[in-house]
């Protein structure tokens, strides 16, 4: 608990350490000020601290458990804070009471003029690090908000004119480092190779450097390959884009931009913005914290908790980005890397990174202004706790976990760690297909009660092998998760929650997930993608998604049970791969329409499936129908056959649902709460009840 500093305690029990900008590295470190004398107090710095607590270690003298409270102010970092196994003590480094300690990543820009360049108003500062080649920034945070780089279109995407292979469909994964562009759309701009083109289709988004340009020709070279074709999805077309970085495009307040050669920062000031009071920070650094142990050594690190402390400012980097510059001649470049992860932004680490920890927290944190994931728990990270925090403005998603896969060492395995009650938002700001919470290769985790919104693509997502191949992922509670305001029509392909492969013992309940907006197709709330199988799905609510509320790809024996999914606009409920197994049981749902069909897919005369004792209803007072349904060549979902309720019946469906009105309070508005004589309850449903919904009060969290 951090209501009050403890007072001093026997050493053998308890001990208290202070760190403070005003303090000393030199001094005990054993008081919260200095003192009058100005000998002794606070340390300066936390790897003092840690340092500290390391040689009572090596001495034997370590008590029971330490706290190390840091006082309120700005702790600048060049590195990031290491903790290894030497470490594994019962410490708490914690936020001073009622005082707010930042480890800041980056550093205050200073030293502003006001000038006119190309005619538009703006401010300017020189940054010399940048000049010489020893600092380059793609983020900038202005009065705690952040900034873009200017961008073209201003507002819109293009479309990729061609790419090489483009007469060959059906090669989803031919990525390229080629293409071409509209006429116009691209120029060899000031600093070319600086510029990037921000491709968007399928589920990913790809970075493309700028490696060179052919006016004459239009022929764009990225000095990255994607990973996908450069086509749209399913509709036909060829991928978007924008062009960011762009020098000659910085002309609209709150952009800037960074000249690589003579280190100038230029930043169009939004209105009410002061050049003499302006806080404006630039990242150094691409993470915070890392705790580290060895696995393959059963060396772990245990017991280290992290609370109450506020995180900002860190840079990003492609996956496997490369410190010099990309050279411009294009004969010298090596094999082109990649643009992007294949999926869910998941090669872009963590800004708090802990491997082979056990026993460890981040609670009660803020974590925020970030280039990637907030918080990692990579291999061998077991009962491992991220609870209570706020992880706001990410440059990918919140959380992610990841350990070996099936085959990999046992002592590398990931699983047993509770994710829960934290905030979650403001996503996807550079890797635009990161995941809420991204659980991988892991097991029995609890992910509950966080509020997940404001992303472009997944909320959670959970399992990575696709198919039916042997899975760690399995056991996983995924529960009273509010999720929301997905997609935002970029993505494609996406779910409230998201699951792969087969993981008996994983549990969806209790969750409400609602506006999920795809691009061209697959906005559910529930997504059970490839081989998803042996999952509970049950009294969960879902609404207002631009897809079905549920969607079955392909798997084995599903429970669909005791859900409200509604306002659906492609349906409510799909499955869409057929093979000769039962995939899924639907069982006591309410299915609530607004002129949509229940049930909508490919062939659903297929019986893959089981439906029964479910209500359906329709506000718009049309007929209850379920239908087959595809994409036509534009990506719009048709209705190809339509079933009535009587020739549902007949195909083996449904025999003993009922069509009624359920009696919501008020269904138009998304209130779901069933008056007591709703014929719901005689069908065996059980009120679903989201008053707990999301994060918790601190005291009413379950220990």
């Amino acid at each position: 608990m951090r209501n009050a500093v403890p007072d001093t305690q026997p050493a053998s029990r308890h001990l208290d350490l202070y760190v403070s900008a005003k303090g000393n590295d030199g001094w005990s470190g054993r008081q919260a000020a200095p003192n009058a004398e100005g000998t002794d107090g606070p340390f300066a710095t936390i790897t003092r601290a840690r340092d500290a607590v390391r040689r009572l270690k090596q001495a034997a003298k370590l008590p029971a458990s330490i706290t190390v409270w840091l006082r309120g102010g700005r702790y600048f970092l060049s590195e990031p804070l290491l903790f290894g196994p030497e470490d594994s003590a019962p410490v708490t480094y914690a936020a001073y009471p009622g005082e707010e300690p930042i480890l800041d990543g980056g550093t205050r820009i200073e030293g502003w003029r006001a000038e006119t360049v190309g005619g538009v108003s703006m401010w300017v500062a020189d940054v010399p690090e940048v000049a010489e080649g020893k600092w380059y920034f793609r983020q900038l945070f202005v009065n705690g908000e952040r900034r873009e780089r200017p961008r073209l279109p201003k507002k819109g995407l293009y479309r990729v004119a061609d790419f090489p292979g483009s007469t060959r469909p059906g090669r989803i994964f031919a990525g390229s480092d080629t293409f071409q562009c509209a006429p116009g759309h691209i120029r060899n701009w000031k600093n070319l190779t600086d510029v990037e083109v921000v491709a968007f289709h399928w589920w990913i988004e790809e970075r493309m450097p700028l490696l060179s340009f052919d006016e004459r020709t239009n022929t764009v070279k990225s000095s990255r390959r994607t990973r996908m074709e450069l086509r749209d999805d399913v509709a036909a077309g060829f991928a978007r884009y924008y062009v960011e970085n762009v020098f000659e495009a910085l002309t609209e307040p709150g952009e800037w931009y960074l000249d690589r050669p003579t280190g100038k920062l230029y930043y169009i000031p939004l209105p009410g913005e002061s050049l003499e009071t302006a806080e404006v920070f630039a990242p150094r650094i691409e993470q915070f914290l890392r705790v580290v142990g060895k696995p393959d050594e059963g060396a772990y690190v245990e017991f280290l908790r992290f609370e109450g402390l506020t995180f900002q400012h860190t840079e990003w980097r492609q996956p496997g980005e490369r410190e010099r510059r990309v050279p411009v001649d294009f004969a010298q470049q090596p094999v082109a890397e990649y643009a992007s992860s294949p999926q869910a932004a998941h090669m872009v680490p963590g800004v708090i990174y802990l491997e082979a920890a056990r026993s460890c927290a981040i609670e009660e944190c803020t974590i925020e202004h970030i280039g990637g994931y907030g918080v990692e728990l990579a291999d061998g990270c077991i009962a491992d706790r991220v609870i209570g925090n706020t992880i706001a403005d990410m440059g990918a998603g919140g959380v992610k976990l990841n350990g070996s896969k099936a085959d990999g060492p046992a002592s590398r395995r990931t699983g047993n760690n509770r994710i829960t009650d934290n905030v979650i938002e403001h996503g996807g700001r550079v890797f635009q297909s990161a995941v809420g919470i991204l659980s991988m290769h892991s097991f029995g985790n609890e992910l509950s009660h966080n509020h997940i919104h404001d992303l472009y693509y997944t909320g959670i997502s959970c399992g990575w092998v696709w198919g039916y191949g042997e899975n760690v992922s399995k056991n996983n509670r995924i529960e009273k998760n509010h999720i929301h305001d997905l997609g935002h029509g970029l993505l494609s392909d996406m779910g409230g929650i998201y699951t792969l492969g087969v993981q008996p013992g994983t549990m969806l309940r209790g969750n409400l997930i609602h506006d999920v907006e795809k691009s061209n197709y697959g906005g559910w709330a529930i997504y059970m993608d490839e081989g998803s199988s042996h999952i509970i799905s049950e009294h969960n609510i879902c609404y207002q998604t631009s897809s079905q509320g549920f969607h079955q790809h392909y798997g084995r024996e599903n429970v669909v049970r005791n859900n409200v999914f509604a306002f659906g606009r492609e349906g409510q409920a799909t499955v869409s791969r057929y093979e000769e197994h039962l995939s899924t049981s639907f069982e006591r749902n309410l299915f609530i329409a607004d002129g949509q069909p229940i049930f909508a897919g490919g062939r659903l005369e297929t019986p893959i499936y089981l439906s029964n004792v479910n209500l359906f209803w329709d506000v718009s007072g049309r007929e209850v129908i379920c239908a087959n349904a595809r994409r036509d060549e534009k990506g719009e979902w048709v209705i190809v056959k339509a079933f009535s309720i009587e020739e549902w019946r007949k195909l083996g469906y449904d025999l003993q649902s009922v069509i009624a009105d359920p009696r919501c309070r008020n269904a138009k508005q998304f209130d779901f709460a069933l008056a007591e004589d709703s014929p719901a309850f005689a069908l065996g449903f059980k009120a679903i009840d989201m008053s707990d919904v999301g994060p918790r009060p601190k005291g009413e969290r379950e220990e």
